[in-house]
């Protein structure tokens, strides 16, 4: 035990040691920190132009939706294609997309329709982008470093969640909207660039593993391909569901739930709000870097089914637990476990799949994310009218069967 703990954080920083893993990991950050300036930039314009906050939910919808339609497009052309070529094409893109709105807006020419046909050509191109982040890692890594890098990428992209609407608040308080966008697309182009600087390297060949797409399939018939293939191993099948689960979490509990505890519960406004997502933040985070420190190839169903119990017991303190001290403490440790469990499970997939499907398997976890988010809200802001406990004792339940629908499988059990 001593010796795994010595060992932890050369394990974990092992990664960073390797070029093309430095630009991947600054390629994806300055990636997302754009992504979060774009978000805050969206929202501002939008308002600025119109003070309507109906037109501005307009102008979000336009970008999410043709993210969560084309992002199997994107996955299953990640396959057939480069990833990292789809990497570069898609950032360039968005940094030229990020001008040109930027430009219209310090020339007074931006117009509602303008910032709807943007933000809708800058979901469909993100679609392209994200599945191809997370597969192109097992082309740029060895095998054995996937979990550590996996963990820096992870800590990579939490923080620049965090960082990005922060500072892309800042650059308008102290400049105008416009000049975020600008600023945006600095970022993005700075990301195509880093991208294009990795030199990737061939997987080995995994025999039996290989799947055997036809050569001349059509795109729809490549994506029923990998779809089935997702929803034919059980195993693959459980993480995906474990994902998608958690992705309900997280957009219900942790947005309409933690308002309705700060404002409702525990009487503490904004700040508590402010408290309870950072404490959520910070214990993924957490989570994140001790799995790639201790590496290693645990019971990956096991942690599975441990993620969904814990979850559905941290659900039922928060609609239980009324002191704010208690409530914080619970926050960060289910956040913990999500970061966690989440360096294990993708390392899994990224050492399992098949490089010729693998992108199609991410999109596929993707999608069914992007879905499950907006129900979740739904869901979770009609039992907040009932209150705090009928809301999180409802997705602690999903979440208890859910851990106990892992532990029925043998085969998900024994995953490693």
């Amino acid at each position: 035990m001593a010796t795994t703990l010595a060992g932890a954080g050369p394990r974990l920083w092992a990664p960073a040691r390797h070029r093309p893993f430095q630009l991947l990991w600054l390629g994806q950050s300055l990636s997302l920190l754009g992504d979060g300036f774009s978000v805050v930039a969206f929202s501002w314009i939008t308002l600025g132009l119109t003070g309507s906050t109906l037109t501005l939910g307009y102008v979000l919808a336009f970008q999410a939706v043709p993210r969560a339609l084309l992002t199997l497009v994107g996955g299953t052309l990640g396959d057939s294609l480069s990833t990292r070529t789809l990497m570069i094409a898609s950032s360039w893109t968005r940094a030229g997309l990020m001008t040109g709105v930027g430009v219209a807006g310090l020339t007074g020419q931006l117009t509602v329709w303008m910032l709807c046909a943007a933000a809708a050509a800058f979901g469909a191109v993100d679609a392209f982008f994200q599945p191809a982040r997370v597969s192109i890692l097992p082309s740029v890594v060895d095998e054995s470093l996937l979990t550590p890098a996996n963990a820096l990428l992870g800590a990579g992209s939490r923080t620049a969640a965090v960082v990005g609407p922060a500072v892309g608040g800042l650059v308008i308080a102290m400049t105008q909207a416009p000049v975020a966008f600008l600023v945006d697309a600095v970022c993005f182009a700075l990301c195509g660039w880093c991208v294009a600087g990795i030199r990737t390297r061939p997987r080995p060949d995994r025999g039996e593993k290989a799947a055997a797409p036809q050569p001349q399939a059509s795109l729809a018939a490549r994506i029923r391909e990998g779809v089935t293939f997702t929803l034919r191993d059980p195993r693959l099948r459980t993480v995906v569901a474990l994902d998608t689960a958690v992705n309900f979490c997280y957009a219900g509990p942790f947005t309409v739930g933690f308002a309705t505890l700060a404002d409702q519960v525990l009487r503490g406004g904004s700040t508590t709000l402010g408290v309870l997502n950072g404490s959520l933040a910070g214990g993924a985070m957490l989570g994140t870097l001790a799995g790639g420190a201790l590496g290693g190839r645990p019971r990956v169903g096991l942690l599975v089914a441990a993620l969904a119990g814990w979850l559905a017991a941290g659900m039922a303190v928060l609609g239980l637990v009324h002191s704010t001290p208690a409530v914080v403490a619970t926050v960060l440790a289910m956040g913990f476990a999500i970061g966690f469990q989440g360096v294990f499970g993708l390392s899994w997939i990224q050492r399992n799949i098949p490089q010729d499907v693998l992108s199609r398997v991410v999109s596929v976890d993707m999608v069914l994310g992007y879905a499950a988010a907006p129900l979740s809200l739904i869901v979770c802001g009609a039992l907040a009218r009932v209150g705090a406990l009928a809301l999180f004792g409802a997705v602690a339940a999903v979440l208890a069967l859910t851990g106990l629908a892992v532990l029925a499988s043998r085969p998900v059990r024994e995953m490693r």
